[in-house]
């Protein structure tokens, strides 16, 4: 059996281990654990930065027609939806917020950049709790929207 003082010092190293990883100089164990907690949240942006950068990537390197890509992942009760292109998409917003809307998804969040490039990312949750939505949905229902938008403009 372990000891309580054996105990103690097992967690007095992990603690030690956690604030030198996170490069934290608190002393406090609630201090080392927010820090270890806002570390842990700038690795996430910085992977979901990486994760676009690589979407956009692979779009504009298979996609001759260079048409918007589209992936979704689940999230607890709701949808992460990502659309990327390399090209700027007048309008494609527009038809995107209207396939949210046709599914009885609300926007929680969302992150959007028509300079350039278009780039959307948005935390999507079903407006009806009792009425499941899968991911196959949500994905069809991006794709139309997208193949809406491509009908009606000159993108191409």
């Amino acid at each position: 059996m372990v000891s309580r003082e054996q105990k103690r010092i097992a967690l007095h190293e992990k603690l030690q281990l956690l604030r030198s990883i996170t490069n934290s100089h608190a002393s406090s164990k609630s201090s080392i654990i927010i820090d270890a907690s806002n570390y842990i949240e700038k690795l996430k942006k910085k992977v979901d930065e990486l994760n676009i950068e690589d979407m956009t990537t692979a779009q504009t390197s298979t996609d001759p027609n260079h048409l918007p890509m589209v992936t979704v992942e689940t999230l607890g009760k709701g949808f992460v939806v990502n659309v990327i292109s390399s090209k700027r998409c007048p309008g494609l917003l527009v038809y995107i917020l209207e396939a949210f809307e046709e599914i009885h998804l609300n926007v929680q969040d969302a992150r959007v950049s028509c300079a350039e490039t278009f780039l959307f990312q948005a935390l999507g949750q079903n407006e009806e709790q009792d009425e499941h939505i899968h991911v196959e949905a949500v994905e069809e229902a991006m794709g139309q929207a997208i193949k809406n938008w491509n009908e009606s403009s000159d993108y191409q």
